[in-house]
């Protein structure tokens, strides 16, 4: 039985950049990137695209992953969660084939260039910890998050201490720990927990350190992409060979 799967969420209706889940990148449709290096991870065994486009699935089918239902629409508006994609996707292969793998690999179409070494080291690393409830892939912040600021009745306020007080922002970084953010490169969740949690992540989550990679939110994102991989076209020829 086949433990390990991938799932690619994958909907059509981003309003940001139309499209944005098959806009193609040097030739090939974003979504297609993350399909590929699911295909290329030798631990991971099938791979499935979550999408309500029939479109979409069409393109996913053509670069090698199954799409073997429509997300419904309710599942897939803007305010559609990752906890809706992961349960509708468990709900299903309970009904239809009677069984739900150890683990999804989630890997979304908007962060494009993975090395799939990653992802095989990623799968490993979960593998070894019987009490992590996920994996989240991140890299550390170019700013610590201890001197990030929020405006509040219109004065800055500082965000880690609440304090309206920012004289501490203005402190040496180097006093400060270090702070990282979640970078979508891959993430890894356990189907039982999701379940019997209704939770993506849980309180155990492990933190895997992974080059930053550019997640596109914005047309001017997806640009700064096209820019790297024109300077450096391995990124694009470590999956498309």
């Amino acid at each position: 039985m086949v433990d390990v799967v991938a799932v690619i969420p994958a909907r059509s209706g981003s309003k940001g950049v139309p499209d944005k889940n098959i806009k193609l990148l040097a030739g090939k449709p974003l979504l297609a990137y993350s399909i590929v290096a699911a295909r290329l991870t030798s631990n991971i065994k099938r791979v499935i695209v979550s999408t309500d486009s029939e479109h979409y699935a069409e393109i996913a089918r053509e670069h090698g992953a199954e799409t073997p239902f429509l997300r419904p629409a309710e599942l897939s508006s803007d305010s559609s969660t990752d906890y809706d994609v992961i349960k509708h996707l468990l709900d299903w292969m309970r009904v239809n084939e009677g069984y739900q793998p150890k683990y999804l690999v989630y890997l979304r179409p908007v962060t494009p260039l993975r090395d799939v070494t990653y992802i095989k080291a990623a799968i490993e690393r979960i593998r070894k910890d019987d009490d992590a409830t996920a994996l989240r892939s991140m890299h550390e912040m170019p700013e610590t998050a201890y001197k990030t600021l929020e405006i509040e009745g219109g004065y800055l306020k500082c965000i880690c201490s609440g304090s309206f007080d920012i004289d501490a922002a203005n402190l040496p970084r180097q006093i400060y720990e270090k702070t990282y953010v979640a970078n979508g490169y891959v993430d890894i969740v356990k189907s039982s927990y999701v379940i019997e949690n209704e939770k993506v992540f849980g309180n155990r989550v492990i933190a895997y350190m992974t080059p930053e990679i550019t997640d596109i939110d914005t047309l001017e994102d997806f640009n700064y992409l096209e820019y790297q991989v024109v300077k450096d076209q391995t990124l694009v020829s470590r999956l498309f060979q």
